[in-house]
């Protein structure tokens, strides 16, 4: 099975197929990794704010694999944003995670009511240009959010992590990222499960002799998104990962793209303002 690299905007490369740990327990995370990196997956995304950071450090050392054969990605949480607590935040990530260099750092959230997301951007580049972390990207960002920092004249992300499945296809969003160079991630890829039982999508699975989860995974695969879906049962980890032998036919992928209701399974990025 071969996960494709796809090129960031500036000159990285990320495994479009990572292994997320969002909801996963600080105590099953550890081996929840290692079983992922042991099937196969060099790309392991998560975030200050799932407390789980230690656990993957801990993985990572443990697989014995060279640091850099295995991308990392962790978020910046809301609370954090600013300047002197971005780079605090930062410093304390990377201890989590025993690492030198962090290959993606992501702002978390917009958070619009802070108003600090372009401050905390400008930190990011600051630790992009010191060489700290190799890309930058955001999470959640509308349109707005990202002309925004163009608008300011800042660097354009090169990755937006949002919420996108079938059901929330995210249609304009993606055509906005397609003209800019940024990268589209999905994240709750498979809408926390919610999809796997639609007709349309059971069929495919039928015919391809498949099953539903690794449809909607090809799925994304197949429009270009970078997809990281997670599991703590060991099965379902390698089940996910031999998606990538799933080819799906052009009237299949937009069988599949027409379920979408503009549904989310998570919180409005327009009003998400927790810290």
């Amino acid at each position: 099975m071969t996960i494709r690299d796809l090129p960031l905007n500036d000159s990285v490369t990320i495994p479009q197929l990572g292994f997320g740990v969002f909801q996963v327990d600080p105590s099953e995370t550890q081996k929840a990794v290692e079983t992922a990196l042991e099937v196969g997956y060099r790309h392991i995304d998560t975030a200050r704010i799932y407390g789980n950071e230690e656990a993957v450090g801990a993985a990572l050392k443990a697989s014995g694999l060279p640091s850099d054969e295995v991308f990392v990605t962790t978020k910046l949480w809301n609370s954090d944003q600013g300047v002197d607590e971005t780079l605090a935040a930062f410093d304390a990530s990377l201890d989590r995670l025993g690492l030198d260099v962090l290959d993606l750092y992501l702002i978390h959230w917009p958070t619009p009511e802070r108003g600090l997301f372009v401050d905390t951007w400008k930190t990011f580049e600051k630790l992009h240009a010191d060489g700290r972390v190799r890309a930058i990207g955001v999470s959640n960002f509308r349109a707005q959010d990202l002309q925004t920092l163009s608008d300011q004249g800042l660097t354009t992300p090169s990755i937006n992590q949002v919420e996108l499945h079938p059901a929330l296809t995210q249609v304009s969003l993606r055509e906005y990222h397609a003209a800019n160079g940024i990268l589209t991630e999905a994240w709750s890829p498979l809408a926390q499960g919610e999809v796997l039982e639609e007709s349309v999508i059971t069929g495919i699975a039928a015919a391809h002799d498949a099953s539903p989860a690794q449809v909607v995974l090809a799925w994304h695969l197949a429009i270009g998104n970078v997809v990281i879906p997670k599991s703590v049962t060991p099965s379902r980890v390698a089940e996910n990962f031999a998606a990538t032998e799933v080819e799906l036919t052009d009237a299949e992928i937009e069988q599949i793209s027409s379920l979408d209701r503009g549904h989310r399974t998570g919180p409005d990025p327009g009003t998400f303002n927790r810290g």
